[in-house]
């Protein structure tokens, strides 16, 4: 697999306001994300985990050290606008990225800006609303679909460009719990039918099982990095910085200390299940 993203030794300070320090948020952070991944990355709020997200398509360029979109430095200004062609990014509010009053043209935005041919940009925005599931909602008002709905419609938006990758910062966030679901869905199908690299920043643990990685930043700093199991396997270091493990695993280890002989390391409910069940075949 090739390297997608990569940052060298970053480290980024948000200016100081009067009377204030300068706060630094990313201290030192290096790691590789190889292409076709999904990624998810936690931490609790200050963690880093927005800022670095922020830094894989330059909306903010690091103060130290390096970013390289596949092989691309991202302070290299002549490459911005390809660099933004291949990582998009979906933010936390979907009412801040949607700027039409109908949905097929909103989707159509970003790749009427590069120029691209209209019987293109027409196939573009019919198989981006298409891969979110939100096709028949093409000639709907924005404004009048759920939160859900609606950062469905921005992921679409930024599929229209065809990235390689696609970064979600907390785009679950102001969501209920069923547009988190269908926000999850349409991502996980993103990353198994089109193979895009899928980086979710959140504070969700729940969100994390399907992951291929996961990243834990704390005081801006890497804390931890492997497997959904490996890392919930921790689940006292992460209570340390102030993360809780899934419910899964929470309630694995609650059976463990009944006095059930069950692992505490499956994620998924339905691992989580299995597990159940096999311990007390027993």
């Amino acid at each position: 697999m090739s390297t997608m993203l990569k940052t060298e030794n970053i480290a980024f300070f948000y200016p100081a306001r009067e009377g204030e320090e300068a706060r630094l948020a990313l201290n030192g952070v290096t790691l590789a994300i190889e292409r076709g991944s999904f990624v998810v990355v936690l931490g609790h709020n200050g963690s880093g985990k927005s800022t670095l997200a922020k830094t894989f398509n330059a909306v903010l360029l690091p103060t130290g050290g390096t970013v390289y979109v596949d092989g691309m430095d991202t302070a290299d200004e002549q490459l911005l606008l390809e660099i933004r062609r291949r990582v998009g990014m979906v933010f936390q509010n979907p009412d801040n990225q949607i700027v039409a009053n109908v949905v097929e043209e909103d989707v159509a935005f970003a790749p009427e800006n590069l120029g691209v041919p209209t019987e293109e940009i027409r196939r573009r925005v019919d198989d981006a609303l298409a891969a979110v599931g939100m096709a028949k909602y093409v000639r709907h008002a924005p404004h009048l679909l759920s939160g859900g709905q609606k950062q469905r419609i921005a992921i679409a938006g930024v599929l229209a460009m065809q990235p390689d990758c696609i970064v979600l910062d907390e785009a679950t966030a102001m969501l209920d719990p069923i547009g988190r679901r269908e926000v999850l869905a349409a991502i996980e199908t993103l990353h198994r039918d089109k193979g895009i690299t899928v980086i979710l920043i959140t504070h969700h643990m729940n969100e994390a099982e399907h992951a291929d990685r996961v990243l834990v930043l704390n005081d801006g700093k890497l804390a931890m990095d492997g497997t959904p199991r490996e890392v919930f396997s921790r689940a006292d270091e992460l209570g340390a910085i102030g993360l809780a493990v899934p419910d899964t695993v929470a309630l694995l280890r609650a059976l463990r200390e009944g006095g059930l002989d069950v692992a505490t390391d499956a994620v998924t409910v339905e691992a989580c299940s299995e597990e159940i069940a096999r311990a007390l075949a027993h």
